[in-house]
């Protein structure tokens, strides 16, 4: 998951919306034009673009970057201070936990949206012949990929394997990577994402 697939999904339209807001709002309030908070973020100034217009939905990742640059954590951020709490609950009808979701693919985000951290969980389901496909990641990301049901081939820069129930894959994802679902039922596959 990255800039340039989170520009392509729209899930959630409220959250969207709502960092939206807030992105411009501290923006304005600092006096930061889309340039200068794309140099200070390292996230590009047409993906803020699109989140300011609620046309992208970022990963956490591209989320806390945009948060460190205005001196803050993704909660503060999103306005959703961390809870006290000792156990957070991901539903599974929880809507805005779904990065993607369309005839082919569904991908839903299994971590709490508002965490700070450098791992990021998800559930992937895709459709018989459909694939996923990414653009490299930041450096130093890396993904690993359990298939709970269905087959798939994984290839990540000139590397290939094929993977079925019970099996995972450790792979490069700051190289182009896909998961193809080779088989003739739905894939479900756990990812994990991890950033250095």
């Amino acid at each position: 998951m990255e800039d340039r697939a989170a520009a392509t999904e729209s899930p959630g339209e409220t959250g969207n919306q709502a960092l939206s807001s807030r992105v411009i709002e501290l923006r304005k309030k600092r006096g930061l034009t889309l340039e200068q908070l794309a140099a200070a973020s390292g996230v590009s100034r047409s993906m803020l673009s699109q989140i300011e217009r609620g046309k992208a939905n970022p990963t956490l990742a591209v989320t806390l970057r945009i948060a460190q640059a205005f001196g803050m954590n993704i909660g503060d951020l999103v306005d959703q201070p961390w809870t006290a709490s000792r156990i957070e609950v991901v539903r599974s009808d929880d809507t805005r936990q779904l990065f993607r979701d369309d005839r082919e693919c569904r991908i839903r985000t299994l971590s709490p949206l508002h965490m700070e951290k450098n791992v990021e969980f998800y559930e992937i389901r895709l459709a018989p012949g459909a694939r996923l496909h990414s653009a490299p990641h930041f450096e130093g990301t890396r993904e690993l990929l359990t298939v709970t049901q269905g087959h798939a081939a994984v290839a990540a820069g000139d590397n290939r394997c094929e993977l079925s129930a019970g099996d995972s894959a450790h792979y490069h994802a700051d190289l182009e990577h896909t998961i193809l679902n080779r088989g003739d039922e739905e894939l479900i596959a756990f990812l994990v994402v991890t950033y250095q």
